[in-house]
């Protein structure tokens, strides 16, 4: 039964109930007081007693085939479904830890060139320190080009 169905056939369920009412209402008059105060209370509890509509709130919005359809909460979620919907957070997570580690030993192994290279130079690492002889080093490639 789609929504219009639904719709309609609460429509005419209220117009029977309104109709009803009506007929009752008019022999209201002839009865006893003791009859109507029952009458009074049966329908107090009958208010209380029904069903009330429960409202809830859309959670999201899909689009079927040109018709937009709203999502509603889930009712049951069970350990299955969480834990599915938290797969893509521990992937995320896992992915960022692997770059993290391939990075870090990247770095480390180009100072471990760096470093490799200092040392099997024929030059002192304290060469390098020296302002004259990177002044050196500049000229001479100046000279070069």
């Amino acid at each position: 039964m789609n929504l219009s169905h639904q719709h309609t056939s609460d429509l005419m369920q209220d117009r029977l109930g309104l109709k009803l009412a009506s007929y009752l209402s008019l022999g209201s008059d002839e009865l006893s007081y003791e009859a109507t105060e029952r009458l009074r209370a049966a329908r107090v509890r009958a208010l209380a007693a029904r069903k009330r509509p429960q409202t809830q709130t859309a959670v999201g919005l899909s689009s079927q085939g040109g018709v937009a359809v709203l999502l509603g909460p889930f009712e049951r979620i069970g350990w299955w479904h969480r834990l599915v919907s938290v797969m893509p957070l521990i992937a995320l997570v896992m992915g960022l830890l692997t770059i993290n580690q391939l990075q870090n030993e990247r770095r480390a192994q180009e100072v471990a060139e760096v470093d490799s290279a200092l040392l099997t130079d024929e030059l002192p690492p304290s060469a390098y320190v020296d302002a004259g002889f990177m002044a050196f080093l500049n000229s001479s490639a100046e000279v070069d080009n």
